[in-house]
């Protein structure tokens, strides 16, 4: 029970590697405010974490527009109370070359992936700051933040910069005891990813990730968990990469540069 009487808010949480952060918090003692837009699928995983035996809420929520944003959080500290974690894990992903990219998928990762982290950070600060007592505010960023991803550069763009932003938002936060970290998972199996995994694809990274796997989103969540409770208090401004050694590997797949 690493989070017994926490407070806390993950967006996104209807799906993917947020529901699975969901759970691993209630799983853990916290209580759990959802923001997503997909109210069905939000709702189901309220009542599922409600059945477990923590309080739950789902707040609609485009984090991507502020007016929303303030709403809930209006919403969501009157229902918990306090706030002591925040959780950006909302994102979505479009693939195309940028000399073919439209402006309009550029604008919609930038705001979906990126404004929405400075949206919610905001105001999740200004909450833990007139509040007293710390927090955790953590980002769910990517290998490729620092990887290139062809046909993605409005999403390595946005991942990116989350993770310039989390950097000088720990700065100004740690006066007050608030941490801010960011995890960068590589290969994951979510609703978002599953149809990307084909079988060329899967041998590929199976050849390039060390540990042979895709990750499930419960190993991205055991991060989440590690950098919203107390082991983790004395980090900030840092990122955990949850990746089977994916970024660190640099051999070459079937080669060597020496003879066997």
């Amino acid at each position: 029970m690493k989070l017994a009487g926490k407070k806390a808010i993950v967006t996104g949480a209807a799906s993917g590697i947020g529901k699975a952060i969901a759970r691993a918090f209630a799983a853990e003692g916290a209580d759990v405010v959802i923001f997503d837009i997909n109210a069905l699928k939000a709702e189901t995983m309220v009542a599922e974490l409600q059945q477990r035996g923590r309080r739950a809420k789902f707040v609609h929520c485009d984090v991507g527009d502020s007016g929303q944003v303030a709403a809930a959080f209006r919403e969501a500290v009157a229902f918990l109370s306090r706030l002591d974690i925040l959780v950006n894990n909302t994102g979505i992903i479009r693939q195309s070359s940028v000399v073919d990219m439209p402006e309009a998928d550029w604008d919609l990762i930038l705001r979906t992936n990126l404004k929405s982290v400075f949206l919610c950070s905001q105001q999740a600060a200004r909450q833990m700051i007139q509040q007293g007592g710390g927090g955790r505010i953590i980002a769910i960023s990517s290998i490729h933040a620092v990887l290139s991803e062809p046909n993605c550069a409005h999403y390595t763009a946005a991942k990116g910069g989350m993770e310039s932003f989390c950097r000088t938002l720990a700065t100004e936060l740690a006066p007050h005891k608030i941490t801010v970290n960011y995890i960068r998972p590589g290969a994951t199996y979510t609703e978002l990813t599953i149809p990307m995994y084909t079988d060329a694809v899967k041998r590929a990274l199976f050849e390039r990730v060390p540990l042979k796997e895709i990750a499930q989103p419960e190993w991205i969540a055991a991060g989440a968990v590690f950098l919203a409770s107390d082991d983790a208090r004395y980090m900030t401004g840092q990122h955990l990469t949850i990746d089977g050694g994916y970024v660190m590997d640099g051999s070459l797949p079937g080669a060597a540069y020496w003879k066997e």
